[in-house]
């Protein structure tokens, strides 16, 4: 069996978009402290963002790009880790979470990186 079917990837990158609305409108609506609203509004700027390249590079592998499907991964990967610790140090978690912040900006830059190193490697079209 194949764990990850278009169905799950297109849940997991609706799933994460969804959390992104949810904890900016809470960032402008449920929170009073400047210090946890700017990072409930930075985890949800990346998470968002994230979630629409999850989309695009399983768009991608699906279309036979090899290496996207690792790129979706490392996107996914970067904004649990990036975004839910901002997240959790919003809502009162330990500030030690944000030492796991910049392990998630990594993986979302090894994302892109893979992302333009595949792209780099596509076969040249000299008719577009």
């Amino acid at each position: 069996m194949k764990v990850w079917t278009p169905r799950i990837w297109t849940g997991l990158a609706a799933a994460s978009g969804l959390l992104a609305v949810a904890f900016g409108a809470f960032a402008a609506h449920g929170m009073s402290q400047p210090k946890p609203i700017e990072w409930l509004h930075t985890g949800s700027q990346y998470q968002m963002a994230h979630a629409l390249a999850v989309f695009a590079a399983f768009a991608l592998h699906r279309a036979g790009i090899k290496g996207m499907g690792a790129a979706a991964a490392f996107f996914l990967a970067g904004t649990l880790l990036f975004s839910g610790s901002l997240y959790a140090m919003a809502l009162g978690g330990p500030r030690i979470l944000g030492a796991v912040t910049p392990l998630g900006g990594l993986s979302l830059m090894i994302g892109w990186a893979v992302l333009a190193w595949r792209a780099f490697g596509w076969p040249v079209d000299d008719q577009a």
